[in-house]
């Protein structure tokens, strides 16, 4: 099968790449450069590890293309391309807590959540030594154990996860909709890595995440996890996950969770420029 020859290859790279980070770490990191705003920074591991992927990519399949958050886009000519995100969580990994990912999934199709089909991806998180991957149609796992999202809880009930943007004035109203949902449901945990948040809703450690301003390589492998998990993976209403919105959760939990995500206005507000 195609899908699982291409998941050997992202569990292989996701592995090599979390080892070079998690040396790196120890070494010491420093801030790079910033992009979107002063807190959203980038180091120089974050360039290093997705060099690393690229290469890995490259030798392996010359023909792919390749969709980096640090390096941009590269063409392909077969209609495969590769999303990468070599450290979700740079700010965890600067500040030294030990929860941070490698992501690497391949799609069929434009590099666009709303159009592509996910065919295979990995998460990595170096520091807990665990390995999320999926493949299209052959189930989710944790390193060698496969993994299933939890049975629908009640909302009051529900354990969630979600994250937020690096722009000032979206943090604000994203602040107002957590204070609205924090009585609503069990707790809310914000961890900084949203490839990881899904794998936690694939594996049972959240009952649901959502989030927007989510770019590809965000998402890309930790959709295809949760959804192989058994996850309901949307953006609003009838859309596909995108950057507009990404809500993961049970079956039985999604809809409910998003009804009042809406009537709190998590999405009423335009995206910043």
């Amino acid at each position: 099968m195609v899908a699982d020859e291409l998941l050997r290859l992202a569990r292989g790279i996701a592995l090599e790449a979390g080892a070079l980070a998690a040396r790196r770490r120890v070494e010491g990191v420093e801030v790079a450069a910033t992009k979107s705003s002063i807190v959203d920074v980038v180091t120089a591991a974050d360039r290093e590890v997705e060099q690393l992927i690229r290469d890995r990519i490259l030798a392996a399949r010359p023909d792919d293309a390749i969709l980096g958050e640090e390096g941009g886009g590269s063409p392909g000519t077969s209609g495969l391309t590769w999303v990468v995100d070599p450290i979700d969580g740079t700010v965890n990994y600067l500040y030294g807590i030990p929860h941070y990912a490698v992501s690497i999934a391949v799609v069929e199709g434009d590099p666009d959540p709303l159009t592509w089909r996910a065919l295979a991806g990995a998460v990595a998180s170096p520091a807990a030594g665990e390995l999320f991957h999926a493949a299209a149609g052959g189930g989710a796992f944790l390193g060698d154990a496969p993994i299933a999202v939890n049975p629908a809880p009640p909302l009051e009930q529900a354990l969630v996860g979600t994250g937020f943007s690096y722009a000032a004035a979206s943090r604000e109203r994203q602040g107002a909709v957590v204070a609205g949902l924090l009585p609503r449901v069990r707790d809310i945990r914000r961890q900084g890595v949203a490839a990881l948040d899904l794998c936690a809703v694939a594996c049972g450690r959240l009952d649901a995440y959502f989030e927007r301003n989510l770019n590809p390589w965000d998402q890309a492998a930790g959709a295809l996890i949760a959804r192989e998990a058994g996850a309901v993976v949307k953006g609003r209403g009838d859309a596909g996950p995108s950057i507009d919105f990404v809500l993961a959760a049970p079956p039985g939990l999604a809809a409910e969770l998003e009804e009042v995500l809406g009537r709190l206005g998590v999405t009423d507000w335009t995206l910043p420029a």
